[in-house]
């Protein structure tokens, strides 16, 4: 459902762009895609809470959905095919399964504690053709790639001299950012992915996923919270590494 709305209304020429408070892009994707996702759960699952990125947060209770409708909404903008929609269920303060799907990429990726991570492309679930994912081995960041959002976005921080040391430390670098880089860690393409700002519906299916994939998700004060303001995903070996090297 999800996927069909926003694949509709990608790279449409009179597609309706505006600006939210905090002077990030909108689009009416994004909010259609929300409202039909709080329809479907409050359907399927009336007592259940639902935060998200476009509307706030509706009722209360042991299970809380988190969902963000367009995760990469200046990709999708601007045309380009890094998005997704990101869908969370969160019991009490765990988060406890996680889904990210990519239409324009053709990729899908779910993980349920307890049972793994997975991948696919949109609807080969059903077709049985799904395969479990897994971190990297990678030990050394000298043989690492990492993944990140922007150079400057750590400047505001006073990171940016600490991420750049790090940066040099890597193999290799690129800066996919988004719900990418950390997908990429839990399929072992990327060994670690960092953002020193998001919000829980960035990054709360994220979680799950990586943990389930045999990786690590913290905040960059080292706490396994999707709230923490930031993310650091990685394949484990390296978490503590990364952790030191970031901070003040």
């Amino acid at each position: 459902m999800a996927d069909a709305l926003t694949l509709a209304r990608f790279r449409d020429v009179d597609l309706v762009v505006s600006t939210k408070p905090d002077l990030t892009p909108v689009t009416e994707a994004d909010r259609s895609v929300e409202r039909a996702l709080r329809e479907r759960i409050g359907a399927a699952r009336p007592g259940h809470a639902v935060m998200g990125e476009e509307y706030g947060s509706e009722g209360s209770g042991e299970w809380r959905w988190i969902l963000d409708p367009i995760d990469g909404t200046k990709n999708y903008v601007r045309g380009i095919p890094i998005w997704a929609t990101c869908i969370a269920l969160r019991h009490d303060d765990e988060v406890t399964v996680g889904v990210v799907s990519a239409p324009a990429l053709g990729r899908r990726w779910w993980a349920a504690r307890g049972e793994g991570a997975f991948a696919a492309r949109p609807g080969a679930r059903q077709a049985g053709i799904a395969h479990p994912i897994r971190v990297s081995a990678v030990a050394d960041v000298a043989d690492a790639q990492m993944s990140y959002d922007s150079v400057q976005g750590f400047e505001p921080y006073g990171m940016e001299e600490r991420f750049l040391a790090l940066a040099r430390r890597c193999w290799r670098t690129r800066g996919l950012g988004d719900f990418w880089s950390h997908v990429l860690v839990a399929e072992g393409a990327v060994d670690i992915a960092v953002e020193p700002e998001v919000s829980v519906w960035d990054v709360a299916a994220i979680q799950v996923i990586v943990e389930e994939a045999g990786g690590r998700f913290t905040d960059l004060a080292g706490e396994t919270r999707p709230d923490g303001g930031s993310a650091v995903s990685t394949n484990g070996a390296l978490h503590a590494v990364v952790l030191a090297a970031l901070s003040p």
